[in-house]
C-alpha cells in the first residue's frame, strides 16, 4: 500500500497521515512514513518522543551527503551533477523508528527559477522514486499541497492520493488544483477526506463540493486533537473517535482499490 496524503495547509493532513500510519502498524504492517512537507510535523503526529525528534535532520539539509552522492560542489552554480544518485541505502541509515513506524524526514528544496533543477532536488526526487517503486512496506507520504516531489512514473505507482479538505472554499480549491496536477500525469485514484466536521450540513457541503471526486469519509472536529497537539503527543493516543473514523476511511479506501484493481 502506497498512500500520499496532501491538502491545503492547516486542514489536518498530517493528523490523517500519522493516524493512518499508526493504524497500519497496529494491523501488523511494516510501515514507512515519509515527511515530505516543508512544515515537518509528522514525527509529532506519530507520537515520536522529543528526544528523538530534536535529533532528526531533514535529508535536504545534509549538504555534504547530497554533494557526495550527486558529485556536486556545494554552492556552485551552473555545474554538472548526477541526476540519478545512489539512494538505496538512505532509508536504513537515516530513518528513526518508534511505535513500529519508521520515519524518514525528507525536507524540501526551494528552487531558484522556473525549470531549474539543483543537486538537492535531484537527490530528493531520486529518493522518492526509490521509496515508491521499491519499498516493501506500507508507505504513507505526508506531502505538501502539490506533487512536486513526484515524477510521472513514481506518481503513477502511488496506489492512492488522499486530499484532506475542510468545510471551506479555499480547501476545495486546493483539492481541485491537486486533482488537475494528478490527472495530468496519469494518476487515477484520487480521493477526498473531510476533516474538522461539526455537523451533517458540513458533510453535505463537502460531498456536494467534491463533485466526481469520491469522499472516503469524515473526521470530526475533536478537542482531543488540539489537546494532543498542545501536549506534543500523537492524536492516536488521545482520541478514540479519530482512530475509529480513520479506520473506517482506511477500510473504504481498501475496498475501492480492490474494486478498481
Amino acid at each position: 500500500m502506497r498512500i500520499a496524503v496532501t491538502g491545503k495547509g492547516g486542514v489536518g493532513k498530517t493528523t490523517l497521515a500519522g493516524v493512518l500510519a499508526r493504524s497500519y502498524a497496529d494491523d501488523g504492517y511494516k510501515v514507512l512514513a515519509v515527511d515530505a512537507d516543508p512544515d515537518s510535523n509528522l514525527a509529532s503526529a506519530l507520537g515520536f518522543p522529543e528526544e528523538i525528534t530534536e535529533k532528526i535532520v531533514p535529508l535536504s539539509d545534509m549538504k555534504d551527503l547530497i554533494a557526495q552522492r550527486t558529485e556536486a560542489k556545494p554552492g556552485a552554480i551552473g555545474q554538472m551533477f548526477k541526476l540519478n544518485p545512489r539512494v538505496d541505502d538512505i532509508p536504513e541509515k537515516y530513518c528513526v523508528t518508534h511505535n513500529n513506524v519508521t520515519l524518514l524526514v525528507m525536507g524540501t528544496v526551494k528552487e531558484g527559477g522556473m525549470g531549474c533543477i539543483c543537486p538537492e532536488h535531484a537527490f530528493l526526487k531520486a529518493l522518492m522514486s526509490h521509496l515508491i517503486l521499491r519499498t516493501n512496506e506500507a508507505l504513507i507520504l505526508d506531502m505538501e499541497a502539490g506533487i512536486e516531489h513526484l515524477g510521472r512514473a513514481t506518481a503513477q505507482s502511488v496506489d492512492a492520493f488522499l486530499v484532506v479538505v475542510e468545510p471551506g472554499k479555499r480547501s476545495i480549491q486546493t483539492l481541485k488544483a491537486v486533482e488537475k496536477l494528478a490527472r495530468d500525469i496519469g494518476i487515477k485514484n484520487i480521493f477526498a477526506v473531510g476533516n474538522k466536521i461539526k455537523s451533517p450540513e458540513e458533510e453535505t457541503f463537502i460531498l456536494d463540493s467534491c463533485g466526481d471526486i469520491p469522499v472516503l469519509g469524515f473526521m470530526s472536529h475533536d478537542e482531543n486533537i488540539m489537546h494532543a497537539d498542545r501536549l506534543g503527543v500523537s492524536p492516536y493516543e488521545r482520541s478514540r473517535k479519530i482512530i475509529l473514523e480513520v479506520k473506517m476511511i482506511k477500510e473504504e479506501l481498501e475496498s475501492r482499490l480492490r474494486t478498481s484493481g
